[in-house]
């Protein structure tokens, strides 16, 4: 790939700037694509947006940028999307500063910003040089998430529909999904969860199946199946839905009809019971009856050790087969509930007996 250092002031940049919404972004005299569809959406905060001013108000340098030449004569931003929106929005008029917008500055104060120089690479490469490059210089200011890097390898007309549903401000999977999908839109992590539910995790392969189909409603209708089933099967929300792989729930479980009543009846007690260490898992406990998801909670050290000075280091599964004499240190012993946390067994000083490795390991997976 070849790579050229070019300083480019502010002034040649944001001129002919249009945002496009859906169309994409230029500017340069229409020469520049900002961002192309590999590209992340502008997700600066106003914090980081006003430090770019500022820095250059002072004169202090940006990091270095870098286009990709296309073989038209165009380019398109590999690196530096976040900055040259900040800057390109500020003199647009998009935004103030200390409630004083560009065209509120004094003549030298404008041209000063218009005058500052930016430090470009321009790559020039094949579209795998350019792509592979995008992910090498991943160095300034937002690190890329997965998803975005993901976006940058399987571009084409299915992510750009995908990215309308699920990856824009107030999009649809948003309206729809926030209460029960963690993270945000703008950075993939609607559309990282919906493909991750409907692959089984495996996301880029399904990103490479369906790069080229024309639109991604396969992907919307099965993420609004799996909400709209989430929330008929437990009408009562709670906080603890929100992150849970509800996609793993809704591909094994849906077909089967539930009391949504009886769920609720459950899910009050479970919530309410002291030694359900994940409030999170009761929601797939209810529906696969896998205890583990509820990590209930062990007994503590000092439990542990009254157990185990009352029975003298014995196991007491060990004295039922007559080996009453084999005595065990400390460290060769486990917590186990006398009466499973199942059938009412709670962890307390009590319900808490010593076994042997061998016999606890044995009884739990009975």
């Amino acid at each position: 790939m070849n790579i050229q250092l070019h300083e480019i002031m502010v002034r040649e940049i944001v001129e002919g700037y249009k945002d496009m919404g859906e169309g994409g972004v230029i500017g340069y005299g229409g020469k520049l694509n900002i961002r192309p569809k590999y590209q992340r959406e502008f997700v600066y905060d106003q914090k980081k947006r006003d430090a770019v001013i500022d820095t250059i108000n002072k004169g202090f340098p940006l990091n270095v940028m870098y286009w990709a030449v296309n073989e038209d004569g165009t380019y398109e931003i590999l690196d530096g999307q976040q900055r040259t929106i900040s800057f390109c929005q500020y003199v647009n008029g998009d935004f103030s500063i200390n409630s004083r917008y560009f065209h509120n500055l004094t003549l030298p104060e404008r041209e000063l910003i218009l005058n500052y120089k930016v430090l470009i690479y321009f790559c020039e490469g094949s579209e795998k040089e350019k792509l592979d490059w995008f992910r090498i210089i991943n160095i300034a200011g937002e690190k890329l998430t997965d998803q975005e890097l993901r976006n940058a390898t399987y571009t084409g007309a299915w992510l750009a529909n995908a990215k309308t549903i699920f990856s824009k401000s107030n999009c649809a999977a948003y309206l729809l999904a926030k209460d029960y999908v963690t993270g945000t839109p703008i950075r993939q992590d609607y559309l990282e969860t919906a493909i991750s539910w409907i692959s089984g995790g495996k996301i880029e392969d399904y990103m490479a199946v369906h790069q080229h189909d024309p639109n991604a409603n396969e992907l919307w209708t099965y993420f609004q199946n799996v909400i709209n089933w989430v929330k008929l099967t437990f009408p009562k929300y709670r906080k603890e839905m929100k992150g849970i792989n509800w996609g793993e729930l809704y591909d094994g479980y849906h077909a089967k009809v539930y009391d949504t009543d009886k769920l609720e009846e459950q899910i009050k007690v479970l919530m309410l019971d002291d030694d359900v260490s994940n409030k999170k898992g009761i929601y797939k406990y209810v529906i696969t009856g896998d205890e583990r998801s509820l990590n209930i909670r062990a007994f503590s050290e000092s439990q542990k050790r009254k157990a185990y000075e009352r029975q003298g280091g014995i196991c007491p599964m060990c004295e039922q087969e007559g080996r009453e004499h084999i005595h065990y240190a400390f460290d060769e012993m486990e917590g186990d509930h006398i009466t499973p946390w199942r059938e009412g067994g709670k962890t307390v000083d009590w319900n808490c007996q010593m076994l042997c490795k061998a016999h606890n390991r044995m009884k739990g997976g009975k």
